[in-house]
């Protein structure tokens, strides 16, 4: 009886490490928790139009947004663990997100599979011209002398242009007052207008603004120069300690045997490691940077405790 236990539990292991290599058997959604256009999904779209072509297998794109993220992500931790449903999500919906809602649908840790990291996107921190300061530094001391006088656009109540602004306050002892838009043109027309007087946004939303005059681009919020802005100094540089990538990574359900995991990370590494992928995801300045779910659960678990400090001085909650 015990032997027949065994040559059944071997068959049986042999048979899902066979499917594992041999993913995707059937048509595969990659589900993003933000609306088209968002950079998760063009990334996601990078990545499904080439796997389409290489595995010659369907992948379908789903936008499932809402909730700061939360229920696409939610979608992928409730989906069968059959590699058939894999998605895309950021720091909001895997990391911050746990110290802003009082109840999530999905706990990160223990519905979710960290499959690979994808790309990193440097923010950046843009004044209007009418500040005139020159550099970060400058920047500094003037909100230091006029605590509570400027404010900054975000994209939203508990986003990364909120938190970088705030960390930026924060380590710089000074208040700054919160204006938030429901998107990154938002907040830059605003910045432009100096409705708002500085952001920290996605560097691909400022840069094409620079050559009008009406706002200058300061620095980078990365923890070294980015190699698609080498010109532009960090905020470490310039004596502030704070670092705010947006960065995604590919997770799957819990459950998601490991042999299936290891072959969809090489596939998709393999896929940003492409020369056509690299300078498509240049044009919107991204660096693809993936990696082992250790890796990537290293970033999430950096991401929490650099950011509880800040959440909890600004007392910033959604629900």
């Amino acid at each position: 009886m015990k032997r027949g236990v065994v040559v059944l539990l071997a068959v049986l292991f042999s048979t899902l490490s066979a499917a594992a290599q041999d993913w995707p058997t059937k048509p595969v959604r990659i589900i993003v928790p933000f609306g088209a256009g968002a950079t998760p999904d063009l990334v996601a779209r990078l990545i499904a139009e080439n796997l389409q072509d290489k595995l010659r297998q369907t992948f379908i794109v789903e936008n499932r947004p809402g909730a700061s993220g939360n229920t696409g992500t939610d979608v992928v931790a409730k989906a069968a663990p059959d590699g058939a449903t894999i998605g895309v999500s950021i720091g909001g919906p895997l990391a911050i997100n746990t110290l802003l809602f009082s109840n999530l649908p999905y706990d990160p840790k223990k519905d979710l599979a960290l499959i690979t990291m994808l790309v990193t996107q440097p923010s950046a921190l843009a004044v209007n011209s009418s500040l005139g300061v020159y550099n970060a530094g400058e920047l500094i001391d003037l909100i230091r002398r006029n605590p509570g006088k400027y404010s900054y656009g975000s994209i939203g109540t508990g986003s990364l242009s909120q938190l970088a602004m705030e960390a930026i306050a924060l380590k710089s002892g000074t208040k700054l007052v919160h204006v938030p838009y429901s998107s990154s043109p938002q907040a830059i027309q605003a910045l432009m207008r100096n409705d708002v007087q500085m952001v920290c946004l996605p560097a691909i939303s400022i840069v094409p603004q620079l050559g009008g005059g009406a706002i200058k681009l300061l620095a980078v919020s990365t923890a070294d120069r980015s190699a698609l802005l080498p010109g532009v100094p960090t905020l470490k540089e310039s004596g502030i300690d704070v670092e705010a990538d947006a960065w995604s990574g590919l997770i799957g359900p819990a459950g998601l045997p490991q042999a299936t995991i290891e072959r969809i990370g090489t596939l998709v590494g393999d896929t940003l490691s492409l020369r056509a992928v690299r300078e498509k995801l240049a044009t919107q300045l991204m660096e693809p940077i993936p990696g082992t779910p250790a890796e990537f659960r290293a970033r999430i678990d950096a991401d929490i405790a650099r950011w509880t400090p800040v959440i909890e001085a600004a007392k910033i909650k959604i629900q």
